[in-house]
């Protein structure tokens, strides 16, 4: 999955990019042909997704990490998992991530039924030892086995419907109706003058050779950052500490290569990077510009692209807390 990524950032770079730019973000995401979209898959996801039960101290859930109700995640720099053990790098945002070929900043899970998978016996984040453990936590409780039957049938609790319940509810993440959607489907009063000139900024200057497509993620394309070292701004910041693609596949040309994120609401998803060390947008958008492109962007073009971003902000769907099915009374699943 990872040779995709030369391919896709050369064609952006020889110029293709402002021809998939401009492209509204779809309002229904693609499921895969072993997983359709079904209300009973989605409902059944949607409490999973939101029970602190499938952590080992039933104090920790995926929303902890990406929290529907802000951003999609949770404004941290690095995550607090199971003990108050704290991640080593910034949680992505949930919303829109159906639109990502693979997930995770390194690229490590190629769909969001495995990314599902993750966290849930992730030592740092929800800390359970086996997904063995977690099934058999799910069936005692007898709401589940009710829920379960409903989305794929009788004694059916299993990792992989489970997972496929959490990512076919994620599938429902969308923001469309963004000021920038509005603008490209022919309104040209829903961006303001200055988030035009943002626009036209961060295609001059090559922003969207990377973040391009619909999500503005350029889907599949791993990008090396820092392309340019700069020790001033290493110091400061720590963002070659972590090797990122390179700890997937153990290869030095992969040392310092990341998954391309989405700019998709990038404005309610301080802090920024994959370390999580750079708190404020506008500073964001001056060390990309420094440290990818070689240019040190006048405060004025910094606040036309930071204004383009918030016009990525899209309409969210409403979200309302699941009931999630009561366990047995009198008992606990913490010994």
């Amino acid at each position: 999955m990872f040779k995709i990524r030369s391919l896709v950032t050369a064609l952006a770079l020889a110029g293709s990019a402002s021809v998939v730019f401009a492209q509204a973000l779809p309002t229904k995401a693609p499921a895969p042909a072993d997983n359709p979209t079904t209300a009973e898959k989605v409902a059944l996801g949607k409490m999973l997704y939101h029970d602190p039960r499938l952590s080992s101290s039933g104090t920790v859930s995926c929303a902890s990490c990406h929290n529907t109700m802000l951003g999609g995640e949770d404004n941290r720099a690095g995550s607090v998992g199971v003990g108050g053990q704290v991640g080593g790098r910034s949680a992505p945002t949930v919303w829109n991530s159906a639109f990502n070929k693979v997930q995770f900043w390194d690229g490590r899970a190629a769909s969001l039924e495995e990314q599902a998978a993750g966290p849930v016996t992730n030592p740092i984040e929800m800390g359970m030892k086996s997904w063995d453990d977690v099934v058999v936590r799910l069936k005692a409780i007898d709401g589940y086995q009710t829920a379960f039957a409903k989305a794929f049938g009788k004694n059916n609790i299993s990792k992989d419907t489970a997972t496929k319940a959490i990512a076919a509810y994620e599938r429902t993440l969308i923001t469309p109706n963004s000021p920038f959607d509005k603008y490209v489907k022919g309104n040209k009063s829903a961006m303001t003058k200055q988030q035009i000139r943002g626009m036209n900024k961060a295609v001059e200057l090559g922003c969207t050779a990377c973040h391009s497509g619909p999500a503005f993620n350029g889907p599949g394309v791993f990008q090396k950052f820092p392309v340019i070292d700069n020790g001033y701004f290493e110091a400061q910041y720590g963002f070659k500490d972590d090797k990122g693609l390179a700890e997937v596949t153990k290869k030095a040309a992969d040392e310092h290569m990341w998954k391309v994120p989405t700019l998709r609401n990038i404005a309610l998803t301080a802090p920024y990077f994959h370390n999580g060390s750079v708190k404020t947008l506008d500073q964001a958008v001056k060390l990309m510009a420094k440290l990818q492109l070689g240019q040190d962007l006048p405060k004025s073009d910094i606040a036309d692209i930071v204004a383009f971003l918030d016009a990525l902000t899209g309409e969210f769907p409403k979200q309302e807390m699941p009931v999630l099915p009561a366990g047995k009374v009198g008992t606990t699943f913490n010994k």
